[in-house]
């Protein structure tokens, strides 16, 4: 009996909540950022119960042995997403086994067959050191997401709660990640190899050919779940890439989702027409490769007005924190406040199937909530508290120990 308490103590410590069952909570008086039809009520209360929002009104009465949170009208927003990222598969760029985010053989890539049944959230650590800095900034989930650079299909990702446990995948998100930036090795030097070889690959699945040739039987039967119908992000950037990427989807019947999109502003009515997504990082405005020369500021606010689903990104893993500045950013350079907001909340929950039950305040939903003590995209506000399914976060991590160990007032003096 002695163990299962020290175990249960344990658990509650390194998940970093204040108790391991949730406990009701009440919200009195907040400004409440549904990011939903209801938009944003002032002073209002948020009840929590079973880690799911049980009700939103003014008044609400306190369950017995609930605890209450006075919000003093500050903001209250549901869980940031933090982006596509590595979150738990990466630690330290220098130390190769703290790297689980790409498939290498040591092969050369053109040698190596595509292998989408690369699968990157077995390897995901929610005690990684990572995960608390971004959660006391208001980060309460991310989508793994595979870095293979050399590989045409980098492989499989989904998204996790950021909350400790080990069982973090969220059902319905998994998603099949292609690098689709233009010549490599493994895509035979050519864009137009590139669209040669992956038809191949889905000749593959749908002929049910013997042997082996681009893939594995197990990579042809991974493949053949995401050609019926199963969400594919593809890295892409210029115009005409995204243009032709959209054609070739339309062909194969495939369900494209857009990371990057540098240029996508260009073909922003055929990206409305198609109804496919783009995650973008609103801060990229300078041409890192001929695949950016037309990258502006604006490009979300352009992709918004053309009716294009928009998330944002921060293309940080170590610095995820950054999706609440680059949103901001967007804010500045002509997006609504409102669209910003969903674009780090409610849209990237429905662009990853988890739309009814993450990513807003309302009644049903998982109780993934934050309280600013500013304006969430302000850079110079903080999250004040953090609950991920009705659990409180403490408010640690280890760059806050390290902070509180060695600063003192006579050393910043």
């Amino acid at each position: 009996m002695r163990s299962l308490v020290a175990f249960t103590v344990l658990v509650a410590v390194g998940l970093g909540m204040s108790s391991v069952r949730a406990q009701d909570l009440l919200i009195r008086s907040a400004k409440v950022h549904t990011v939903s039809s209801r938009g944003t009520v002032d002073s209002t209360d948020v009840l929590v119960r079973g880690g799911k929002i049980a009700a939103i009104g003014a008044g609400l009465a306190v369950p017995a042995g609930a605890e209450v949170v006075e919000a003093h009208n500050q903001s209250l927003t549901p869980g940031l997403w933090a982006g596509l990222s590595n979150l738990g598969i990466t630690e330290v760029f220098a130390v190769q086994d703290t790297l689980d985010d790409t498939l290498s053989f040591g092969a050369p890539a053109w040698q190596q067959r595509w292998r989408p049944e690369f699968d990157v959230t077995r390897a995901f650590n929610p005690r990684s050191t990572l995960i608390p800095v971004s959660r006391i900034e208001g980060l309460t989930w991310t989508v793994l997401s595979p870095s293979s650079p050399d590989n045409v299909l980098g492989g499989q990702g989904a998204a996790v709660t950021l909350d400790g446990r080990y069982d973090a995948v969220l059902d319905g998100s998994r998603s099949l990640f292609v690098n689709w930036m233009g010549p490599g090795t493994s895509s035979g030097g050519s864009r137009a190899a590139l669209y040669m070889l992956f038809e191949q690959a889905i000749r593959e699945v749908r002929t049910k050919i013997a042997g082996e040739a681009l893939l594995h039987p197990a990579g042809r039967e991974v493949l053949a779940e995401y050609l019926s119908g199963g969400r594919i992000v593809f890295s892409v950037d210029r115009a005409a890439d995204i243009h032709e990427l959209i054609a070739f989807a339309r062909r194969n019947n495939l369900k494209p989702v857009i990371s990057g999109g540098a240029e996508a502003w260009m073909v922003a009515n055929e990206l409305a027409r198609a109804r496919v997504p783009v995650i973008l990082n609103p801060l990229t405005d300078l041409p890192d490769s001929f695949n950016q020369l037309t990258a502006r500021l604006d490009n979300a606010a352009l992709l918004y007005q053309a009716g294009v689903q928009i998330a944002f990104t921060s293309e940080q893993t170590h610095n995820a924190r950054m999706i609440r500045q680059a949103a901001g950013n967007a804010v500045a350079h002509g997006l609504p406040w409102e669209a910003a907001l969903a674009a780090v909340t409610a849209t990237p929950a429905e662009i990853f199937g988890m739309g009814a039950t993450r990513g807003r305040i309302a009644v049903g939903q998982v109780a993934d909530l934050v309280l600013w003590d500013g304006d969430p995209l302000e850079v110079t506000s903080a999250a004040a508290r953090v609950w991920i399914a009705g659990r409180p976060i403490e408010m640690r991590s280890r760059q806050t120990q390290l902070r509180d160990r060695y600063f003192s007032r006579s050393s910043a003096q």
